[in-house]
C-alpha cells in the first residue's frame, strides 16, 4: 500500500526590503529597496489608496511618487507571479514636494539677489518698529534677498537647531529614536524646552558649559562665525548682485547671539544634508547622516510654535519646518519652507527694546509670504 504525501506548501514570499523612507523622517517621495526573488511588481498605497505600481525584473527598485505635506504611512506590497503578496508598512513619515528635493547642482551659497524681493523686503523692515533682520534665498534657483543680514542678535532658541546637530554628529549612529534621548530632542525642538536642551547640552559634552563649546566649534567648521552658543538656557551670474550682506544696525545686550544670514546658511546645511550633499555632510561624512537629517526635519516640521513664518501661508501644499525663539525684548523665526516648486530658507530676526510681541510674528509672516508669491511667479516665467 502506498501512501502520498501532501506536496510541500512553497515558501512565503518575503517583504520587501527599504531603503529609504524610513520612520520618522521626511520623505520627497523616493521609495526604494529591494524584493524577493520572483517578485514581478510592487505596489505604493498611501494612507490605504494606491498612488503607484511598478513592474521589476531585478531585485533592487526605486521610484518616485507625490505626497501630501503631512504625517503619512507608507505601505509596499510585493507580487510574485503566483499573485502570492507581502507588504512593508513604514510610518509616520513627513511628506515633502518631491520636486523640491535638492538634486542637481546647488546655487551659490550667497546666491543673488532679486531686485522686486528686495524691495518688498526693505519695505517691510523699514515699516518694522524696532530692529530687525532678514535674510531669504530659493534653494533652487539662489534667488533671494536680505536686510541687515549679518548684524548680531540674541539667538534665544533659534540655536536648538544647532544643538539638536551636534547632538546627532556625535553619536555617531548609537542615537535611537524613541529612546530617552529622542525624548528630550522632541522636547527641545517641537515643545521649546529650555531643561531639555540643557540636558541634551550635558550629554554631549558632560556638562552645559563644554557641550555648548562642542555646538560653538561645530558652527566654526560649518565656518558659522557669528553665532556663539554662550552656556545653556534659563529655564552668481554675470550683472546680478549678490543678495547683501550687511549690518545696519544692531541690538546691544550680553549672551548667545546669531544672524540671519548664519542660521539661513544652518537651513540649507541641513536641506542638502537629506541626500548628502552640502557643507554639513561633507564635514562630518559618517557622522551627521542623510537620515540625521531628514529625522531632524522631520522634527522640525512638528514645531508647535505658530502663527509665524507660516501665519500667511495656510493652504496650497506648503510645508513650513522651523525653528523660533523668544526673549522679553526679542522674537525670531528661522526655517524651510516647502511647496509644489521647490524650497526656500528663510529667517526673520527682530528685536525692540521695549519688548518684542505679535508685530515679530507679522514681519516673519509676510516676508514668507512675499517670498513665496514671488518665487511661484518666477517659476511661472514672470
Amino acid at each position: 500500500m502506498h501512501s502520498t504525501l501532501p506536496a510541500a506548501a512553497p515558501p512565503r514570499l518575503a517583504p520587501p526590503a527599504l531603503v529609504v523612507p524610513a520612520p520618522r523622517e521626511v520623505s520627497f517621495g523616493r521609495v526604494a529597496g529591494r524584493v524577493a526573488p520572483g517578485t514581478r511588481r510592487i505596489l505604493i498605497r498611501v494612507d490605504g489608496r494606491l498612488v503607484a505600481v511598478k513592474q521589476v525584473r531585478r531585485r533592487r527598485f526605486a521610484l518616485v511618487v507625490s505626497l501630501p505635506r503631512r504625517d503619512i504611512t507608507l505601505r509596499v506590497t510585493a507580487v510574485d507571479r503566483r499573485g502570492r503578496r507581502s507588504s512593508t508598512v513604514v510610518g509616520p513619515v513627513f511628506g515633502l514636494p518631491r520636486h523640491a528635493a535638492p538634486y542637481g547642482p546647488a546655487p551659490p551659497l550667497r546666491g543673488y539677489e532679486d531686485p522686486a524681493l528686495a524691495r518688498t523686503v526693505h519695505r517691510l523692515a523699514h515699516r518694522f518698529h524696532g530692529t530687525c533682520a532678514v535674510f531669504v534665498e530659493d534653494l533652487r534657483t539662489g534667488a533671494g534677498a536680505a536686510w541687515n543680514a549679518r548684524a548680531r542678535f540674541p539667538a534665544a532658541s533659534t540655536l536648538k537647531v544647532a544643538i539638536a546637530i551636534e547632538l546627532l554628529r556625535s553619536s555617531r549612529g548609537a542615537f535611537a529614536r524613541g529612546t530617552a534621548l529622542g525624548s528630550l530632542l522632541w522636547r527641545m525642538l517641537v515643545y521649546s524646552d529650555n531643561r531639555a536642551a540643557n540636558e541634551l547640552l550635558v550629554r554631549i559634552g558632560g556638562s552645559i558649559s563644554a557641550g555648548a563649546a562642542r555646538v560653538n566649534q561645530t558652527m566654526r567648521e560649518l565656518r558659522l562665525a557669528d553665532t556663539e552658543m554662550y552656556g545653556g538656557y534659563e529655564g552668481d551670474s554675470i550683472g546680478r548682485r549678490p543678495i547683501p550682506l550687511e549690518i545696519v544696525s544692531s541690538p546691544t545686550f550680553v549672551g548667545k547671539y546669531t544672524t540671519a544670514w548664519d542660521l539661513a546658511r544652518l537651513g540649507r546645511y541641513l536641506h542638502l544634508a537629506t541626500i548628502g550633499k552640502g557643507a554639513l555632510a561633507r564635514r562630518f561624512r559618517g557622522a551627521f547622516t542623510r537620515a540625521d537629517a531628514r529625522h531632524l526635519l522631520y522634527v522640525l516640521a512638528h514645531v508647535r510654535e505658530p502663527g509665524r513664518l507660516e501665519r500667511y501661508l495656510t493652504g496650497g501644499g506648503v510645508a513650513v519646518l522651523h525653528k523660533g525663539g523668544w526673549i522679553e525684548k526679542a522674537r525670531h523665526d528661522s526655517g524651510l519652507v516647502y511647496w509644489r516648486g521647490g524650497a526656500f530658507a528663510v529667517t526673520v530676526l527682530t528685536w525692540n527694546a521695549a519688548g518684542a510681541g505679535t508685530s515679530s510674528d507679522v514681519l516673519a509672516g509676510r516676508v514668507a509670504r512675499a517670498a513665496l508669491e514671488r518665487f511661484r511667479e518666477t517659476a511661472a516665467g514672470g
